[in-house]
């Protein structure tokens, strides 16, 4: 695929894919404008990993060259390379779109919110977790019953500080694999965090003797800079796999169901 048709294809999913949470955006350019000066930037994703990678920025301040802007990469399967970019753009929007515009929106409709003790001055927004594979409910209930971000705070906080550190930080955990063949892996900004991968390797998450994996996003904020906690809906969030390789989504205190909801209703 031509890099321009590339473009366009990936652009053309992450309007698609806004327009699910409510937002409109429209593509101009290099970029996809959304509300305000929001917009969604795309580069070419490092290091050769295959047709099916994309590098995603959210811009808070589109035209200021000192605003932050949001990366993150997500990689998808298909058989075309099409059907690739669209499935990578759909867990980039499942997981980490999700986050960022609960950040703006602050209505606890599509990511929780929480403030760790272990991350004292961050507030954490983390958008559902996209578990895929055989077996993800055992991988999904472990993720909505543990308190994952905590457990590898003493690792992130180093990446937090700093002059200049105040600014939002993304950070993607993805996990998963198999029993004796397992993955680990967090990026702090767009880039791999030794440490925090470490760490995420040692917890006790499910492996199985067949392939399971799961990703997730969490927006940390400064917390002088952030609103009071949203408080969701009391529940319980549960996933059942309907078949092997589907998608399931785990999510604490209930939103799991309204956003399977959500998805079933555009299929």
């Amino acid at each position: 695929m031509r890099p321009q048709d590339r473009l366009a294809v990936i652009q053309r999913c992450v309007v698609r894919e806004m327009a699910r949470f409510g937002q409109e955006f429209t593509v101009d350019g290099e970029v996809v404008r959304g509300p305000g000066t929001v917009a969604v930037a795309v580069r070419e994703h490092p290091g050769g990993e295959g047709a099916g990678h994309v590098d995603l920025g959210w811009a808070l301040e589109l035209g200021r060259a000192d605003a932050p802007v949001v990366w993150d990469c997500a990689a998808g399967l298909g058989k075309t390379e099409e059907e690739k970019l669209d499935n990578a753009v759909r867990m980039w929007a499942t997981t980490t779109a999700a986050a960022l515009v609960e950040t703006a929106e602050r209505r606890g409709a599509h990511a929780d919110h929480a403030d760790h003790p272990e991350l004292l001055g961050w507030h954490a927004v983390q958008g559902p977790a996209a578990v895929f594979g055989f077996g993800n409910e055992h991988l999904a209930a472990w993720l909505a019953g543990n308190r994952v971000v905590p457990a590898l705070a003493p690792a992130l906080l180093p990446a937090l500080t700093g002059a200049g550190e105040r600014r939002p930080h993304g950070v993607k955990l993805f996990l998963g694999g198999r029993s004796g063949d397992d993955v680990a892996e967090v990026r702090v900004d767009g880039e791999v965090n030794e440490a925090a991968s470490a760490a995420l390797r040692a917890l006790d998450w499910p492996r199985g003797e067949r392939l399971c994996w799961a990703r997730l996003f969490v927006l940390l904020t400064a917390r002088e800079e952030a609103s009071a906690p949203v408080t969701a809906p009391a529940g319980a969030g549960g996933v059942v796999a309907a078949r092997p390789a589907a998608v399931a989504a785990a999510r604490p205190r209930g939103l799991f169901a309204r956003w399977r909801q959500a998805r079933r209703a555009d299929r």
